[in-house]
């Protein structure tokens, strides 16, 4: 039957499965990704060259990527499977998190589909941007015998828990690193000067000062705006994120739920402190700035990019500067951590997962 089909058939099957939209916003995406990461090294490499000049190194034994390379083998490999194993205990306690959003919809999933589901969307991260949410919902739905749109309703809650402990974390580091940041914000402008607290800092208290008058005014005029259609798609918002949160403490035991949240992004946080520990240039840097260096490279896996190739880079490096790192060391940093997680771990496990999953189930 395969053999008669035409050309032209098969064709269209291939574009059904692979509609030109798709693959026209991965090209997009990889082609972002790809030039932010161009753009990060040209400037890395620019800076580099400048240095070497400075120190009388001859341009020809002046290389990035042969100092990349060299920096790699200076890895402390027991560090670094220190990196493996929080991010490991990070998606156990995910596909832990995960089981307790199933069982109020009458579904006991298994610890193995359910923690093998979140690698194989971590492998489709790498691919296209946030295609991890659909393939871990399609095959968590898929092994466990469960319509889908109950499991996409769980990673709404599962979405919302990590968008609050990823603003709690920002809140910490701005609360313990915030001086930091504007003493380099100060020093880059010329002031010379030392920056008060946050609280003093004349451009903190505009932008708060901002957001209270915003306030006031949505809640003064509500009854006016309240017939925008901006202010309907807001206010619906709102209430989704109202409704994932309280349906949190509808669970069996909240408490345990909330400690999951909060083990996996502590796991994460050590993660980021351990890549640092294990790379010598930056293996003095304490707690506190292993948090602000935490939340920059955080925020650079939230920008779409696969696997925040480039976005990733750009924003740990302007982290890492406020501590005095960088240049080629910073690249380097950025590299290690991005390879050891995003490339080799994610790519292992996911591969895992494809080969296990079917395994698992065969009975089933």
């Amino acid at each position: 039957m395969e053999q008669n089909r035409t050309p032209s058939r098969r064709f269209h099957d291939f574009a059904q499965l692979c509609p030109v939209k798709k693959i026209l916003q991965f090209l997009l995406f990889l082609g972002i990704g790809v030039s932010i990461l161009w753009l990060v090294f040209r400037s890395q490499n620019t800076a580099f060259q400048e240095q070497c000049r400075l120190d009388g190194i001859p341009p020809d034994r002046c290389s990035l990527t042969d100092k990349l390379l060299h920096d790699f083998s200076t890895v402390h490999i027991g560090w670094m499977l220190a990196v493996a194993a929080a991010f490991t205990v990070s998606n156990i306690f995910r596909a832990l998190r995960w089981q307790m959003l199933m069982e109020p919809l009458g579904h006991r999933v298994g610890f193995a589909n359910s923690l093998l589901s979140i690698l194989l969307g971590y492998f489709a991260n790498l691919g296209f941007p946030r295609m991890g949410e659909v393939v871990r919902a399609g095959s968590l739905a898929r092994y466990e015998k469960i319509p889908v749109e109950k499991v996409v309703g769980t990673m709404v809650v599962d979405r919302l828990m990590d968008f609050i402990c990823l603003v709690a974390v920002v809140g910490l580091a701005f609360v313990f690193e915030g001086k930091t940041l504007l003493d380099f914000i100060a020093r880059n402008q010329g002031s010379g000067g030392q920056s008060g607290s946050l609280l003093q800092n004349s451009v903190v208290l505009t932008i708060l000062g901002l957001m209270v008058a915003g306030v006031a005014g949505i809640f003064i005029f509500r009854d006016k705006i309240s017939h925008l259609p901006v202010y309907q798609k807001i206010a619906k918002l709102v209430k989704g994120f109202w409704d994932g949160l309280r349906s949190v403490f509808k669970l069996k035991r909240p408490t345990l739920f909330l400690l999951y949240s909060g083990g996996i992004w502590l796991m994460f946080y050590l993660q980021c402190w351990f890549n640092l520990i294990a790379f010598p240039p930056t293996a003095l840097l304490g707690a506190g700035a292993a948090l602000m260096i935490f939340v920059f490279g955080t925020l650079g896996m939230v920008i779409p990019s696969p696997g925040g190739m480039g976005t990733f880079h750009a924003l740990a490096i302007a982290g890492l500067a406020l501590y005095g790192i960088g240049g080629g060391d910073a690249f380097s940093y950025a590299n290690i951590a991005f390879f050891a997680i995003q490339i080799f771990y994610n790519i292992v496990g996911g591969v895992l997962a494809l080969v296990l999953l079917p395994v698992l189930n065969k009975k089933r």
